[in-house]
């Protein structure tokens, strides 16, 4: 789950268009505020795909991120709020990459497997970055969309067309407990309890039986 700001040119200043900078100012710094929390979230990352949550101390973060400590504060008031701000990251990446390639399997249990195995691969290309994640989904008391947009992604590639707005309570909650088996499995694979082939086939058995009804 990267574009640079666009600053406009050649109007800003321009003696004939004194309106033109106060009315632009609010979008430019609406686009520097993002970079710079986009910067921030990349560098606590960074530093947890090499030593999990513990070395995302929020001075070290600030430091990589080129950003003074408060400023880091105003945007994370706390380390797990960080640490959610990467997960949806990793979310944004996921949902990104099925917009680009949907899942093409013939069932809804079949595409759903498809995103979930999508996102093991991803997520194992970091396994430190991964297990930091993962772990503190587990035990954080900051309120997270985790859960809720994993739902909402297994859904929309399950049924085309179907989103959480549309769907059925049933339905939510069973592409929920899906997202729940998979946060388990990723976890045991990470312990090195399930190779990947084991966990995908767990994945594939609790998929056939919570979406045969789809």
């Amino acid at each position: 789950m990267r574009v640079s700001p666009v600053v406009p040119g050649g109007l800003e200043g321009h003696p004939g268009l004194n309106s033109v900078p106060s009315q632009a100012a609010p979008g430019v710094r609406t686009r520097s505020q993002h970079q710079r929390r986009k910067r921030i979230v990349q560098a606590a990352a960074a530093l947890a795909s090499r030593g999990g949550v513990e070395a995302m101390q929020m001075r070290t973060v600030a430091e990589r991120a080129g950003v003074a400590l408060g400023t880091l504060y105003r945007y994370f008031p706390s380390k797990m709020d960080l640490v959610v701000a990467v997960v949806g990251e990793e979310i944004d990446l996921l949902e990104s990459s099925i917009e680009r390639r949907p899942p093409n399997a013939a069932t809804p249990a079949g595409r759903a497997v498809d995103v979930l195995m999508r996102a093991t691969r991803g997520l194992m290309r970091e396994p430190e970055l991964a297990d930091a994640l993962i772990r503190s989904l587990i035990i954080t008391e900051v309120d997270t969309p985790f859960g809720d947009r994993m739902a909402g992604l297994l859904l929309r590639a399950a049924v085309p067309g179907l989103t959480a707005a549309t769907a059925t309570e049933e339905q939510f909650a069973l592409t929920g407990s899906l997202s729940s088996v998979w946060v388990y499995e990723l976890l045991e694979m990470l312990r090195g309890r399930r190779t990947y082939e084991q966990t995908q086939r767990r994945i594939e058995i609790a998929a056939d039986r919570l979406l045969a009804e789809f």
